[in-house]
C-alpha cells in the first residue's frame, strides 16, 4: 500500500489525492493508498530526513522509497499501473496528450498565483468578504491536529502572525505575501491575475457544459492538474467557494466529480437507472461521451480556448525563463553542474540577490496588459523538459509532426513548441528529490 502525506488545504495534495482515488476506484493501484495528515511531527521527523524536503505532498512506496512533487508522483504511478491510464498516448493521440500536459502546466505553475492570492487576500484584516477565521481553522487543523476546536483555531491564528506576518502583509511583506510579490502579484497586478482566473473559469464553464472532463467522459492528467487551484483553494476557501458555486456551478460540479469525494451518478459510485415497461430497473450511463476519451484524438474547440490561455499568458514567460536560466548557467555566478533555485513559492534564499529586484534570475512579464517583474523559476525548465519528451514522441515522423503542427498553429506562438528541445539546449537541468541542478 502506498502512503500519501498531505494536507487537505494543500494545492498539490488535492491534485495527487484525487488522481490516486481515481486509480484506486478503477482497480489500478495495487493495494491502494493511505492518505496521511502531514503533521509538523511527521514533516520534521520523517519526510525531511528521508527526502531533504518538507514540501507536501510526498509519496512513500511499499519498499520505503519516496517520490515528491505532484507531477513526479503521477509519472511514477502511471509507469507502474497502466490498467486505467490518465495520460493519452503521445503517439496514438498526440493532440490530446499535449493538451493534457499544457493544461497541467498552466494549472500548476500559472494559476497558482491567483490561487494563492485569493486565499490570503481574503484573510487580510479589513477586507470584505473575509474568510480569515476559516483559513485559520484550516491551518490549525494541521499544526494542532487532534486538539479541541478552540485550540486549533488559536494555533492557526498564531501561524498567521508568527510564520506569515499577516498584520504586516501590505507594509512589510513576508512569507506568503513576499512570495506573491516575487511571482509578480502586487497591488498593481493582483486584479489582472484574478481577471485571468475568472476568464479561465468562464472558459471551463463552457467546456464542462458539454463534457464531464477535459477530454471527454473520463479524467486525464490535465483534469487532476486543475484540481490544484480549483479544489483546495477556490472551492474549499470560504469566500471564493461561495463565488465558485454561485457564478460557476458547472465548474463546481466538475470539482466534486473529479475529486471523487462526493457520491453522485456522474462520478463512479452512484448508479443511474430508468424504468422498463414492466417497472424493472434498467441501468444507463450518466457520464458524457460514453465515459471514454473522445475518439480520433479530438481536442474540442472549448478546450482549445483554455490551451490558448497557456500560449497567450504563460508561454512568453516560459521562453524568457529558458533564456534567463541559460544565461545564468553560463555566467561566472554559477558553477557547471551546481545547484539552482528549486521549486518554491518564495525566493530560494541562497539565490536571493539573483531572484529579487533586477537580479539575474528575474525578468519582465505582462499580465492583463500590465508590465511587471517576477522571479525566474528554473523548476519550470524541468517541467518543460518533461513536456519536450512528449513533443518528441508526438512528432516522431513527418505525418505526426504535420498533424500536431496543424493543431498548434491556431495558437499564438504555438508552432514554437515544436522547437522546444532547441530552446532547452543551453539550460538543461536535472532534479534530485526537490532540488534542481544544471547539467554539466
Amino acid at each position: 500500500m502506498y502512503r500519501l502525506f498531505t494536507w487537505e488545504l494543500s494545492y498539490f495534495s488535492g491534485k495527487v489525492r484525487a488522481y490516486l482515488r481515481y486509480k484506486e476506484r478503477m482497480g489500478d493501484l495495487g493495494e491502494g493508498f493511505e492518505d496521511i495528515l502531514a503533521t509538523p511531527e511527521l514533516v520534521s521527523g520523517l519526510l525531511t530526513p528521508a527526502t531533504g524536503s518538507g514540501a507536501i505532498p510526498q509519496l512513500q512506496n511499499a519498499d520505503g522509497s519516496w517520490v515528491q512533487d505532484s507531477s513526479d508522483i503521477i509519472d511514477f504511478i502511471e509507469a507502474r499501473h497502466d490498467k486505467a491510464p490518465v495520460i493519452p498516448s503521445s503517439t496514438d493521440a498526440p493532440r490530446q496528450a499535449l493538451a493534457s500536459y499544457l493544461v497541467e502546466m498552466l494549472a500548476d505553475e500559472w494559476m497558482v498565483v491567483p490561487g494563492f492570492w485569493e486565499r490570503w487576500h481574503y484573510s487580510l484584516e479589513g477586507v470584505e468578504p473575509n474568510h480569515r477565521n476559516y483559513n485559520a481553522m484550516q491551518w490549525g487543523s494541521v499544526f494542532a491536529a487532534g486538539a479541541p476546536g478552540v485550540d486549533r483555531l488559536a494555533a492557526g491564528a498564531s501561524v498567521f502572525e508568527n510564520m506569515f506576518r499577516m498584520s504586516e502583509a501590505r507594509t512589510n511583506p513576508q512569507g506568503v505575501y513576499a512570495g506573491l510579490i516575487q511571482l509578480g502579484c502586487t497591488e498593481a497586478t493582483e486584479q489582472a491575475w484574478w481577471a485571468s482566473m475568472k476568464n479561465i473559469l468562464s472558459l471551463l464553464d463552457t467546456h464542462f457544459g458539454s463534457h464531464d472532463f477535459l477530454l471527454g467522459g473520463q479524467p486525464s492528467l490535465g483534469d487532476f492538474g486543475l484540481l490544484g487551484p480549483l479544489y483546495a483553494h477556490l472551492y474549499r476557501d470560504a469566500t471564493t467557494g461561495f463565488m465558485l458555486r454561485m457564478d460557476h456551478p458547472i465548474v463546481s460540479e466538475w470539482v466534486e466529480r473529479t475529486n471523487g469525494h462526493n457520491v453522485t451518478a456522474r462520478t463512479y459510485d452512484q448508479k443511474l437507472y430508468s424504468l422498463g415497461e414492466g417497472g424493472e430497473l434498467i441501468p444507463r450511463p450518466a457520464t458524457s461521451d460514453g465515459g471514454e476519451l473522445l475518439k480520433n484524438d479530438e481536442v474540442p474547440s472549448s478546450l482549445d480556448a483554455v490551451v490558448g490561455v497557456f500560449f497567450d499568458e504563460m508561454w512568453p514567460v516560459l521562453k524568457s525563463t529558458m533564456e534567463k536560466t541559460a544565461t545564468f548557467i553560463a555566467s561566472d555566478a554559477h558553477e557547471s553542474g551546481g545547484g539552482l533555485p528549486g521549486k518554491t513559492f518564495t525566493v530560494d534564499l541562497p539565490w536571493y540577490a539573483h531572484q529579487t529586484g533586477d537580479g539575474a534570475l528575474t525578468h519582465d512579464f505582462e499580465i492583463g496588459g500590465i508590465q511587471a517583474r517576477r522571479m525566474v523559476t528554473p523548476y519550470h525548465v524541468y517541467m518543460l523538459q518533461r513536456l519536450a519528451a512528449v513533443v518528441d514522441d508526438a512528432t516522431a515522423d513527418d505525418a505526426s509532426r504535420t498533424n500536431v503542427a496543424m493543431w498548434l498553429n491556431q495558437f499564438q506562438g504555438g508552432e514554437e513548441l515544436l522547437e522546444l528541445n532547441d530552446r532547452l539546449a543551453d539550460c538543461r537541468v536535472r532534479k534530485e528529490g526537490g532540488r534542481i541542478f544544471s547539467v554539466r
